[in-house]
């Protein structure tokens, strides 16, 4: 059973930073890609920033210059260095991973998401 878990959520004033970290916990094959989503209330899921094997990146273009992504591949690690908060960056964030497996489809897992509030 695979799963992930995320922390460094919270509450933060505007201008702060927060870093998130998720972990893939269970056995895997390999990552095509590792990242994070949001969803705010009444709003849609976006994403936030993923990175893929190879090393390419995608950020929102709404995070571009504030939020970095990294990846600890040997540890099936993923981190959101969160910078120059603003309160339109509150929502929950939700990690996700698309895991390949010899013999089976890709699959995609979540994490159970962590509440990340900017307010001052």
């Amino acid at each position: 059973q695979v799963q992930l878990v995320e922390s460094g959520g919270g509450l933060v004033q505007p201008g702060g930073s927060l870093r998130l970290s998720c972990t893939v916990i269970g056995r895997i094959f390999s990552n095509n890609y590792m990242g994070w989503y949001r969803q705010a209330p009444g709003k849609e899921r976006e994403l936030v920033a993923k990175m893929h094997s190879g090393g390419n990146t995608n950020y929102a273009d709404s995070v571009k210059g504030r939020f970095t992504i990294s990846r600890e591949s040997a540890k099936n690690t993923v981190t959101l260095q969160m910078n120059s908060l603003k309160p339109e960056d509150t929502a929950v964030y939700y990690c996700n991973t698309e895991v390949r497996t010899p013999g089976i489809p890709t699959l995609n897992y979540w994490g159970p998401g962590t509440q990340v509030t900017v307010s001052s």
